[in-house]
């Protein structure tokens, strides 16, 4: 099936590894026109093999990021036609132990440099009245979220109720945003954090696949083909949703 990507600008948050990195492996196998594979772990995206002018190394904390690397793009390659927000903490805050400095940080990459780039992103489109496409990755902790996970399950929610309002003013502007409501999925970040972090050792994995129905976890590669089909012309005029993609919801059973 023809995504009719191959003469597009996509820019991909948090590309250097996990699920950015499986959508941007999506996105060239799919033939994208051009990359911005865009980090803060300027050697991650040298080791996944991304070369100096497909990339932009910014940390989303910082509020001027998001317009450097929207204004990267556009110097590089003229114009901007779809982005990928898929960079994201994932820092344990409950109610009870959750801190102003967790909601700050995890605030301000989760959802405020989400809401910038896609200003920047929408900004260019219409400057060009061209169609464009915009996919965000969520998380099944928007609906209610796990007691730890507390704080990102807010940012994930706002980040929800943003992909549904841009696309609702902009759906007359030809430019589409959908949502991914992501599962758990066996990232290396995540290997690490449930591996080691909480010290839950090397049976983690297995030991949460059994309770699932399907026996596994949601793997990277099959949320990034889902990524790429909603970027992508053949899921045109889709817009505004936002799709559960996991086996259960997060936190409420």
């Amino acid at each position: 099936m023809d995504m009719g990507l191959t003469d597009k600008v996509v820019i991909i948050t948090g590309a250097a590894s996990g699920i950015g990195l499986a959508i941007a492996r999506a996105a060239q196998q799919e033939g994208v026109g051009a990359i911005i594979a865009t980090d803060r772990d300027a050697d991650g995206l040298a080791k996944a093999g991304f070369t100096p002018d497909q990339t932009v190394i910014a940390d989303l904390t910082d509020p001027y990021a998001p317009a450097q690397i929207v204004q990267a793009a556009l110097a590089r390659h003229g114009r901007v036609d779809c982005l990928v927000n898929a960079a994201g903490l994932t820092t344990r805050a409950s109610m009870t132990n959750g801190t102003a400095d967790d909601w700050d940080q995890l605030f301000s990459v989760n959802a405020k440099a989400g809401y910038f780039l896609m200003q920047a992103v929408i900004r260019d489109l219409q400057a060009r009245n061209a169609p464009g496409s915009i996919v965000n990755i969520l998380s099944m902790n928007a609906h209610c979220g796990i007691p730890d996970l507390a704080i990102y399950s807010a940012t994930k929610a706002a980040m929800a109720t943003l992909t549904k309002n841009a696309a609702r003013a902009h759906m007359a502007d030809r430019i589409r945003v959908n949502g991914i409501n992501l599962g758990w999925v066996p990232t290396e970040t995540e290997r690490h954090m449930q591996s080691v972090t909480l010290g839950r050792g090397a049976g983690w994995e297995a030991a949460e696949s059994a309770k699932l129905p399907l026996g596994r976890l949601i793997q990277a590669d099959e949320a990034a083909r889902l990524a790429i089909f909603l970027l992508g012309a053949a899921s045109n005029p889709m817009s505004g949703s936002v799709i559960d993609f996991e086996q259960k919801v997060a936190g409420a059973i």
